[in-house]
């Protein structure tokens, strides 16, 4: 299972800051060294955020895979990219500085595909069953590889409605017949592994993945100057997804009514708020738009700007929210013809049985039961694990040792100590004590 984020074991150091931010458990530091739980991992980029020895990164393709390439690259962007430089974010601004390193932008599709998503979760929203409510947005996969893991009794409140950036692609290659490989501009590690090991489908529409930062790297190295490019009169529509609320506005406008939706984002508030909905306290919301990193995507580590002036930028945009009579006519055509649902349904993670057969399970789990008990319940973090209970999990599972509780090794050894004392003390009879 992809999850976006690679471990440099030499640049590990052991420090376990990663273990304690990691709000599934998937984290473990083994021998000084990084190591990965994949069934566990929703891609959330926290690990990264708390290394301070740059020991994790980003699992993005090389650039030199994608640049030098022979063949046209296409460039699937993210909202979150037209947020990166001195200019308006505006993707037309972006068409000549992707065009001077390599890569040819999908232009033409993107608001089409987000607009066609947020009609289908409107419509989703208008003939769900109140059972269901609220409907949570699919757009953030790292929320949706959460509900899979954490949360799997709220998989049914999943919109069924594919990200625009994968069913943008697909519809990109019906309406020109294009060929060429596509690269996904990633702003999380969640974005990579959808590329790698996507959600709702077998295959991704796009063969490569490559971060914002990086991308913002290569176009901020020919020097555009902010002087070069005017502001356009208004905004798009679907780059206001980059931002916490964009989805739910722009669904709300193809609503003839309020809707009565949740916005929230940052891992803890969208773990409280699963939590919440999961003991059925928010059953009058229609909309869950959550989101993992903090103001939206715009916050995710793949990028190079900050989120605080990404979101000025959006928000400084003035935008249309109504549509013409003919790009209507467009959507409901699209809407008809299903490209925006998911290919696939979206099944729970589940985590590796601790045995074979369930008698066996059943054993294994009483066993850890009673190697939790012995230990010291405090979660130090000192043996590697986040906590007391993972670690007695680790021990039944064969990937430790009691003695790797710092707390156990020290007792141990003190009684090891009082042994060697008890035992100095002792003289074979043979010998007589010298008293002189």
């Amino acid at each position: 299972m992809a999850h976006g984020i690679r471990v440099l074991e030499d640049s590990c150091r052991g420090c376990v800051n990663c273990i304690k931010s990691c709000p599934t458990e998937a984290m473990r530091v083994i021998h000084g060294r990084a190591h990965i739980i994949e069934e566990l991992c929703i891609a959330c980029g926290e690990c990264l955020r708390n290394c301070r020895h740059r020991a994790l990164q980003l699992a993005e393709d090389p650039w030199e895979s994608i640049s030098n390439n022979k063949d046209t690259v296409a460039l699937m962007v993210d909202p979150s990219l037209c947020t990166q430089f001195l200019w308006p974010p505006n993707p037309d601004f972006l068409i000549g500085p992707l065009r001077d390193i390599g890569l040819e932008p999908i232009s033409g599709v993107n608001s089409e595909a987000f607009d066609l998503a947020a009609l289908a979760v409107s419509r989703a929203i208008e003939s769900a069953d109140s059972k269901d409510m609220p409907l949570i947005s699919t757009y953030c996969p790292a929320v949706v590889r959460l509900i899979q893991i954490r949360f799997p009794e709220l998989l049914k409140h999943l919109v069924p409605v594919e990200s625009p950036l994968e069913f943008g692609i697909d519809l990109w290659r019906i309406r020109t017949q294009q060929k060429e490989l596509v690269a996904l501009a990633a702003s999380c590690p969640a974005r990579i592994a959808m590329v790698h090991d996507p959600v709702g489908r077998e295959v991704s529409s796009a063969e490569w993945a490559i971060s914002v930062a990086r991308l913002a790297k290569e176009i901020r190295s020919r020097g555009y100057a902010k002087a070069e490019i005017k502001a356009p009169a208004e905004g798009e529509r679907w780059v206001q997804w980059g931002m916490l609320g964009g989805e739910t506005l722009h669904v709300a406008s193809f609503m003839n009514r309020h809707l009565n939706a949740i916005a929230v984002s940052g891992v803890r508030n969208v773990f409280d708020l699963l939590q919440e909905v999961e003991l059925g306290l928010h059953a009058e919301v229609e909309f869950v738009e959550a989101r993992i990193c903090d103001t939206g995507c715009i916050g995710g580590i793949g990028n190079a700007e900050s989120r605080f002036l990404s979101q000025r930028k959006i928000r400084s945009q003035k935008v249309r929210w109504d549509r013409t009579a003919r790009e209507i006519e467009m959507l409901e055509k699209l809407y008809r013809a299903r490209i925006w649902e998911l290919q696939r349904k979206i099944e729970p993670i589940n985590r590796l049985p601790l045995g074979e057969e369930i008698s066996q399970a059943m054993e294994k789990l009483k066993e850890m039961n009673a190697v939790y008990a012995e230990l010291p319940h405090i979660d130090c973090g000192a043996c590697g694990r986040p906590s007391c209970r993972a670690m007695a999990e680790d021990i039944v599972r064969g990937r430790g040792e009691v003695e790797d509780c710092i707390f156990k090794l020290r007792k141990r050894i003190s009684g090891l100590a009082e042994e060697l004392l008890l035992l100095s003390r002792r003289l074979v009879h043979t010998v007589v004590e010298d008293k002189h």
